[in-house]
């Protein structure tokens, strides 16, 4: 029996957590040809398969069940002892990070994080897709990084960590001929809006809060995206909620103003997510806390309540 290689036990780890050779191949900075090689002489040196192709991906076998823990254990001492996080290189690293976002996060610090990541980590690819209804799914599985945005559907298995807390404005065209400088309920109810629903934003707030405060949204609109609402309200006299942040980037970019809503809406917290299965990789700590500074206070002009604490995904 050939001797057991330490590397080929990372190998084994991160192809159990991901289920998939090209995806633990890429984790670890090692081509797949090679990750290929390393998987068959981890199969003949325990004479077993470990894992077998399936419709979800490479499922481990029952003996590579029982290994897991033994070797995810030696894994994680040999990494403590070389300091994994420290081994993450990112002007030097070529690994590709999968995000879930929103389109607000597109628009809003999507530009501002790759700008940076030209400079800091130059080979560094990321891969951005919608929060959704299979996210939580692809985080855990190891398809995606991170997720960005308002998640509180998420289980226990989870870590999130609040980067601010955003609350909510009115979007309307600088020119709107009945608005003036203050929003009124009249006006607000008077007027046609544009209602906009996607997941991670925390919209449904808002729809709890005016309806309970019997006002009555006369909806001419409704949108998935908020990509193109700021130049439908600039050439309408259509009104739309939008939170803050999302609201002064585009006035930037058309003729809208902001202002406060009739009925005082409450902030919600916009967190980055992970699975704990992840929670050590060195790469996704490097990603989190380049997030976490990015979006820290005066990064990005109005955040408020910025926080760094992380806390486990409590049980249900």
């Amino acid at each position: 029996m050939a001797k057991l290689d330490l590397d080929w036990l990372q190998l084994f780890v991160e192809l159990y957590r991901v289920q998939s050779v090209s995806r633990a191949a890429e984790r670890l900075g090692i081509a797949q040809a090679s990750a290929s090689i390393v998987l068959n002489k981890l199969r003949a040196h325990f004479g077993d398969p470990l894992f077998s192709r399936t419709s979800r991906g490479m499922e481990p076998t029952p003996h590579a069940q029982a290994l897991y823990p033994e070797l995810l254990d030696v894994v994680e001492r040999l990494d403590r002892v070389r300091g994994a996080v420290a081994r993450f290189e990112p002007a030097g690293a070529k690994r590709t990070f999968r995000m879930c976002i929103t389109d607000i996060s597109e628009i809003v610090f999507f530009p501002a994080l790759l700008s940076r990541l030209r400079r800091d980590a130059p080979d560094v690819v990321i891969e951005a897709e919608k929060i959704g209804t299979e996210t939580q799914r692809r985080l855990e599985a190891g398809d995606v990084d991170l997720a960005v945005g308002f998640m509180p559907q998420l289980e226990a298995g989870f870590y999130q960590q609040t980067l601010f807390h955003q609350n909510f404005v009115c979007l309307v065209a600088r020119d709107h001929p009945r608005i003036g400088e203050k929003m009124t309920r009249r006006a607000f109810a008077a007027e046609a809006h544009i209602l906009v629903s996607t997941s991670g934003t925390g919209h449904a707030i808002v729809d709890k809060v005016l309806h309970k405060a019997g006002i009555q949204r006369h909806v001419a609109l409704h949108l998935t995206s908020f990509l193109g609402v700021a130049r439908v309200v600039a050439q309408t006299e259509l009104l739309v909620i939008v939170p803050r942040l999302l609201g002064e980037t585009l006035a930037l970019q058309e003729p809208v103003r902001l202002l406060p809503p009739p009925v005082s809406l409450p902030s919600y917290a916009v967190k980055q997510h992970w699975h704990e299965r992840f929670n050590h990789d060195a790469g996704n700590v490097w990603l989190r806390r380049y997030v976490m500074e990015l979006l820290g206070a005066g990064q990005l002009g109005t955040v408020a309540r910025r926080t760094r604490s992380v806390t486990p995904v409590p049980s249900r």
